[in-house]
């Protein structure tokens, strides 16, 4: 991890701070109350300033981006909310192996299109995956066989502590299964503004996944050659269908897409999942090994556990067509995790299980604060590094 310099882009000018801003307005689910404070940072130097405020004030401080896999608390958050518009990508052209360097604030899917018009392969098959850029390196962001981790080679963000901009190299992001070093050891200390990436130009789309081959090759007789166009198109028409691709028509899609991630099981953890198979009257489920472990598909864990598809409860429930996506139909934040407590608890009774939350799950308290300061309380720089 090196520290750099001259990360600025324009000089700091006055923040437009709004306040009682609904948070609903600003996620994909449509959950949660109004932020105390709420400011858009469209400069590196923006977020520095809006992060001394909240620090001068001793505001909890919450870093949003595209609001696709967060959930805010019905009462609201009461500190400063910081919604991250840093906008630019840049394609550098170095032989087979291009590089492209995008802004944290660039919409992912915006970001996969252009790669793929400029016939730059790594990221096709990440299509219709809602969300910013700067979201993706982490929780590794993966779909339909590929993973940002393999396209990453470089991700800049400002020390929160420091207010110094970072890079860090593919290795240092630490990077494994729907987890990287921001979503582990060092959980909210940093807000990520850049990634760089190194594609392939005129390389071939990945088909390592079955049901995209499937669904292409049943098409390919039609289409002609396949190329990273054809598996776009693919890619959004399999996420449509599973309404993961967020629209304003379809009531499924009213959701932060997968809830849970599917576990990833030890041999002994996988010895005592067939335990639990034989005591229930199983047979089998579907199960995946990778280089972690088993991997079991949650989807299947929550349907026979009891919650099928268009399960309702209240005023949320389980999207008709993946039983991963917990959708709101004008309900609460409270309703929506009380059915995920549910399932979870359902799921280990039943496997011996725990199903881990991919969704973000906001709390009133600041969590790079690790939930254990009284916001009202003065806070030292030593404390706020901590």
């Amino acid at each position: 991890m090196v520290i750099l310099d001259g990360m600025r882009v324009k000089p700091n000018g006055l923040l437009d701070f709004r306040s009682e801003v609904p948070l609903a307005d600003f996620t994909t689910i449509e959950l949660g109350g109004n932020a105390k404070y709420f400011v858009r940072c469209e400069t590196v130097d923006e977020i520095r300033s809006a992060l001394s405020f909240a620090e001068g004030e001793k505001l909890p401080v919450q870093i949003l981006g595209g609001g696709s896999n967060i959930i805010f608390p019905d009462e609201g958050f009461d500190g400063l909310v910081l919604k991250v518009d840093l906008k630019g990508i840049t394609f550098t052209d170095e032989g087979s192996y291009p590089s492209v360097i995008a802004a944290a604030g660039e919409v992912w899917d915006g970001f996969v299109k252009s790669c793929v018009e400029n016939d730059l392969a790594g990221v096709e098959c990440l299509s219709g995956i809602p969300g910013l850029v700067g979201a993706t390196p982490i929780q590794n962001v993966g779909a339909y066989g590929q993973e940002v981790k393999d396209t990453i080679v470089s991700v800049r963000a400002i020390d929160r502590s420091l207010l110094e901009i970072v890079e860090f190299s593919q290795e240092e992001c630490c990077f494994g299964y729907r987890n990287s070093i921001f979503k582990s050891q060092d959980k909210n200390r940093f807000v990520i503004v850049e990634v760089g990436y190194k594609l392939v130009k005129h390389g071939q789309p990945s088909l390592k996944y079955a049901e995209l081959r499937n669904y292409v090759e049943t098409r390919r007789k039609e289409a002609g050659e396949t190329d990273l166009e054809s598996i776009r198109e693919a890619v959004l028409a399999l996420r449509r269908g599973k309404s993961m691709v967020v629209d304003e028509r379809d009531p499924n899609s009213r959701s932060v897409g997968s809830f849970f991630v599917n576990p990833v099981l030890s041999i002994a953890e996988y010895e005592n999942f067939l335990g639990k198979l034989k005591e229930n009257k199983i047979g089998e489920s579907p199960s995946f090994k990778t280089a972690e472990g088993v991997k079991i598909p949650a989807a299947w864990l929550v349907e026979n556990s009891g919650f099928h598809k268009g399960y309702r409860l209240g005023g949320v429930g389980i999207s008709s067509n993946h039983a991963l996506a917990l959708i709101n139909q004008s309900g609460t934040t409270k309703e929506l995790l009380s059915l995920a407590a549910s399932i979870e608890e359902a799921v280990f009774k039943k496997f011996g299980i725990a199903l881990e939350r991919e969704a973000v799950v906001v709390q009133r308290l600041d969590p790079y604060r690790n939930g254990s300061v009284n916001t009202k309380k003065d806070v030292t720089k030593s404390e706020f590094q901590k």
